[in-house]
């Protein structure tokens, strides 16, 4: 009995220091944003908004309340909050609950995704995944918990705390896709279509938001692994992007202490360019010989160019009524780095 109230208290003891730990992180952080578009929408805390919600329509409702503090997006930059609808994408025991913002009557953005996967009877695992053009390439969070290991019992208990993976079976969303007859949520709001209920407000500061949601940090920790494979790949082929949001997330804009700087962040896009050519010739001996040249000159919006030359020279010679053919390829590659 003292062993367990032991170790329930070095249990409530980590989690205050990982609250303090996530607080001190964030009062270092609010110093300075990664000047991601994703900055502005908390994962960590739609994630908890998810795990409260009794169904999918509840759980968008939570997402677009200004008091939730999760929401701090102006896409399109008319002074005014966006409204973040929910679309779950649906294939047998997967789910891929896809957070979108229509912010044109043309075009939408995602912003992440809950990938969810059933491993058992009463099992399931998820991950919210934000999309590549707000968050950058693998960006995952999931909750987690603390659990003990080691030690030989009494005060002097020497134990081990790790972090394990969740089963969110339980959670009332989990178990509200999961039941028997559920209809697929497709949010019926978009573009100029709103709920009643939503006002939208005005976005805040960077050190305004992020305070806001350092509460929802403690039991959610970012990976770069992905761990729900199958659900992401039913996401994938119907994930929707914007050009106009893409173009604003090639540049960075990164507020500092010291000042404002701009830097590139987009992932490059590659050009390609190939030529080839052919040259046929007939030598004194009587043979033939063709040379091919191929030229491949790969650009990407870094300032990297990227220049392979491929030569392959066959030679046809008749001897003793016999065809023989030699061939020789050489390949060369150059790279240069565009001066700024």
């Amino acid at each position: 009995m003292k062993q367990k109230l032991l170790l329930n208290a070095l249990i409530l003891l980590a989690s205050i220091f990982s609250v303090q730990n996530a607080v001190a992180q964030g009062q270092d952080i609010v110093k300075d944003s990664t000047g991601l578009l994703g900055d502005n929408f908390c994962l960590e805390g739609a994630l908890t908004l998810f795990k409260q919600a009794s169904s999918l329509e509840a759980f968008e409702e939570a997402l677009n309340r200004e008091g939730n503090n999760i929401n701090n997006l102006d896409l399109n930059e008319d002074g005014e909050i966006d409204y973040v609808r929910v679309v779950d994408n649906m294939e047998g025991n997967l789910h891929a609950i896809a957070l979108q913002v229509p912010f044109s009557k043309s075009e939408s953005q995602d912003i992440a995704v809950i990938a969810i996967e059933k491993t058992g009877d009463e099992q399931a695992v998820l991950q919210i995944i934000g999309d590549e053009t707000l968050y950058g390439e693998d960006y995952f969070v999931e909750p987690f918990d603390e659990g003990a290991s080691g030690g030989n019992g009494g005060p002097s208990a020497d134990l081990e705390f790790r972090r394990v993976v969740v089963n969110v079976w339980l959670w009332p969303s989990v178990r509200f896709i999961y039941r028997p007859g559920y209809r697929v949520w497709v949010s019926p709001f978009g573009w100029g279509v709103y709920p009643r209920w939503w006002r939208p407000w005005r976005p805040r500061p960077w050190r305004v938001f992020y305070p806001r949601t350092v509460v929802y940090r403690p039991r959610y920790h970012v990976v770069r692994t992905p761990r729900v494979v199958r659900a992401h790949r039913v996401y994938t082929p119907r994930r929707t992007t914007s050009r106009v949001v893409v173009a604003k997330s090639t540049t960075r804009v990164r507020t500092t202490a010291r000042g404002t700087t701009v830097t590139k962040t987009s992932t490059p896009r590659r050009t390609t360019v190939t030529k080839t050519s052919t040259t046929v010739g007939k030598k004194n001996n009587g043979t033939v010989g063709a040379r091919k040249k191929t030229t491949t000159v790969s650009k990407t919006n870094r300032g990297k160019t990227t220049t392979t030359r491929k030569r392959t020279t066959t030679t046809k010679a008749k001897k003793k009524g016999n065809t023989v053919t030699r061939s020789r390829t050489k390949t060369t590659k150059t790279r240069k780095r565009k001066k700024n």
